[in-house]
């Protein structure tokens, strides 16, 4: 029952968004499904998306809400220059704050 009720609840409040890495002269990835509240703004899911793809604690990969999409045992943390996909719109992190690619 409880698993039916968080699956219902992720439906309705949550969404995906993918992070996409661009490293220099490699072409961009996606390395992790992070979930995000559907009620923010683009910005604020980007915020959320940079903050659980970010290693302090722990391994990103580890937090709640990711889905690991890379190969291999590690990932850098997202930065400046990576993307996040929220339906069709691309953001990429800007030095301060995000921009629409």
């Amino acid at each position: 029952m409880n698993d039916a009720l968080m699956k219902n609840y992720e439906a309705t409040f949550m969404e995906k968004v993918a992070v996409i890495h661009a490293p220099f002269e490699q072409a961009p990835y996606t390395v992790a499904m992070v979930d995000v509240p559907k009620h923010l703004s683009d910005e604020e899911k980007c915020e959320v998306a940079f903050r659980k793809t970010n290693t302090i604690e722990k391994a990103w990969w580890e937090n709640e809400g990711v889905t690991k999409m890379f190969g291999g045992d590690a990932c850098r943390s997202t930065s400046t220059g990576d993307m996040v996909l929220i339906g069709t719109k691309k953001y990429k992190c800007a030095f301060v704050g995000w921009e629409l690619v």
